[in-house]
């Protein structure tokens, strides 16, 4: 996407106001600092008082790294593609060796996104519509802020990286700055909105706004390896009796047919008027009318998720010529979540969690395959939900080869990553062979160890036994987790023979990351880890349906 010069003049009119900021946040973290140690243990005291003298001697310096750091990130944010999607910091793709140590840094940032998250969520959607309308997006289809509050906590971290202290004193002032940084966020943010509204921009109007990156609405695991598994139990909604009686009669009303929608169509086909003699048959057909219009609705509702990429509604759009067909044959379609059908489309909308954004290799061919699977749907007509079966198990077998291509890559890799488990389980020193693994560059960054690989939260539906989820976890599911300052979707490439090393690879990118067990823990703990799968979007477009029948009625 190239940088609108509306947005680029915005992001450049506030970056001018970046080191007040800064030692606005300085001088406010000394007083919350000076406020909150008064009540803690000795050895909490003895650490405040270092940071605060630190803070004190070298104010100037972590003013500069944090004006630095946040120029450096917002010129990252206008030049990717897809700004409305977290990505981890630059650099080549391969092996980062992640324990506690590296899980205690991504603790406090995430807390510090969610301290400017929860403080500013009325700024944020303002500015959200603000800047949508400075890139021309009037539906505010994406989140172009680059200010938002994921880009604030990674500012934060760099910031905290100046003091010459060791890093238990840096995630200190992390924990003592993230307040200070969220009430400073929002009255940054209120005043930018202020500023284009007063310039006459006029904000982008929205329906409902989503905040890309937020840890809620995630999803429970739907196995791998299992394609019959499925954690959807609980019924859809569907409108009451009455409602649908209403929409029964005004299909029986009409002598207009369904149309087979596309995204945008207004086109209807006339059907002919029936002779007396077929008012039986009409009266036998409306039930069947109204299964169709509901699954248009359902459909046009789905096609209208800003969530879905544009090259998955594409596929989705596809499919609903077919999904109404099946619908005429199928009583049981529209409130059955578990229908074959829906499971299938709720499986080939993850693909787009599960790949980068276009115009990546991988998600290329992802896209080719699934428009075959569509072309075998399409030209049979399905008269029953066998060949949505097939097509699901079909979408299995792909991500099964995938997942044992990025496997294969690293199996060599995979012997250093068991001899070194071997060794710290036994309490011995870590091996010391050509490229085995040392155990001393376990809290490093990204490190370039295999040379052969080149390069928005869990919420309510956190695993309540953490401790089981993760034992039962087997390679190839798929995993969220807040990893080096941003939420991947990433996927369980190995373990040991101890599960004391696990080996992950990100679905975006060539990076992988062997996590401690110790690590696994501590980000169940503080919530940065759980289970990913398909969301139920029929379950989501019923009751959108809902919704804005029920604003009607009202």
């Amino acid at each position: 996407m190239s940088t609108q010069p509306a947005l680029q003049r915005f992001v450049d009119d506030e970056l001018l106001r970046a080191p007040m900021l800064a030692d606005q946040l300085v001088e406010e973290t000394l007083l919350a600092i000076k406020r909150e140690s008064a009540g803690g243990s000795l050895h909490e005291r003895q650490l405040t008082a270092d940071v605060l003298r630190a803070l004190n001697d070298h104010r100037q310096l972590v003013v500069r790294e944090f004006v630095r750091a946040l120029r450096e990130q917002t010129r990252r944010e206008l030049a990717q593609a897809a700004p409305h999607r977290p990505t981890l910091p630059s650099g080549p793709g391969g092996l980062s060796l992640v324990d506690e140590a590296q899980v205690e840094v991504d603790v406090e940032i995430s807390r510090a996104i969610e301290a400017v998250r929860s403080v500013a969520e009325h700024e944020l959607r303002e500015v959200m519509s603000f800047t949508s309308a400075l890139v021309g997006d009037m539906d505010v289809a994406r989140d172009y802020n680059p200010l938002r509050p994921e880009v604030m906590g990674q500012v934060l971290w760099q910031a905290a990286q100046a003091l010459p202290l060791a890093k238990a004193f840096q995630l200190a002032f992390m924990r003592h700055a993230g307040q200070p940084l969220a009430q400073l966020m929002r009255k940054a943010y209120a005043g930018a909105c202020a500023r284009l509204e007063a310039q006459g921009v006029e904000p982008a109007t929205y329906r409902t706004v989503i905040i890309f990156g937020s840890q809620s609405g995630r999803r429970q695991q739907d196995s791998f390896f299992d394609p019959r598994a499925n954690r959807i139990d609980s019924p859809v909604t569907l409108p009451p009796p009455a409602m649908r009686a209403t929409a029964t009669a005004a299909v029986e009303a009409t002598t207009t047919a369904m149309p087979l929608r596309h995204p945008g169509s207004a086109s209807t086909q006339q059907q002919a008027p029936r002779a007396p003699g077929q008012a039986g048959e009409g009266r036998s057909a409306a039930p069947e009318r109204a299964r169709v219009e509901l699954v248009g609705r359902l459909f046009d509702t789905l096609l209208g998720d800003r969530r879905l990429d544009a090259d998955l509604q594409q596929l989705l759009a596809r499919l609903q010529p077919t999904a109404l067909r099946l619908a005429s044959r199928d009583p049981g379609l529209p409130d059955n979540p578990t229908h074959p059908l829906w499971l299938f489309v709720d499986r080939l909308a993850l693909q787009g969690e599960l790949h980068a954004s276009p115009p990546d290799a991988e998600r290329a061919q992802m896209l080719r395959f699934a428009h075959g699977l569509l072309d075998a749907l399409t030209s049979e007509s399905p008269r029953d939900a066998d060949p949505f079966r097939w097509a699901r198990e079909r979408l299995f077998a792909f991500e099964r080869s995938r997942f044992e291509m990025r496997r294969g890559a690293v199996d060599a890799e995979l012997h250093s990553l068991q001899a070194l488990e071997d060794q710290v389980v036994a309490g011995g020193p870590p091996p010391t062979s050509p490229g085995a693994l040392d155990i001393g560059q376990l809290d490093t960054v990204p490190a370039d160890l295999l040379d052969d690989l080149s390069l928005a939260g869990p919420g309510k539906d956190h695993p309540a036994d953490g401790a089981r989820w993760l034992t039962g976890l087997r390679s190839g599911d798929w995993v969220h987790m807040f990893m080096q300052g941003a939420w991947v979707n990433a996927q369980l490439l190995w373990y040991g023979h101890h599960r004391e090393y696990w080996l992950f690879a990100d679905g975006a990118s060539a990076s992988t990351w062997a996590i401690r067990r110790g690590a696994l823990e501590r980000m169940l703990e503080a919530q940065l880890l759980t289970a990913l799968a398909p969301r139920s979007l029929i379950r989501e477009a019923t009751e959108r349906v809902l919704r804005r029948d029920g604003d009607r009625g009202g």
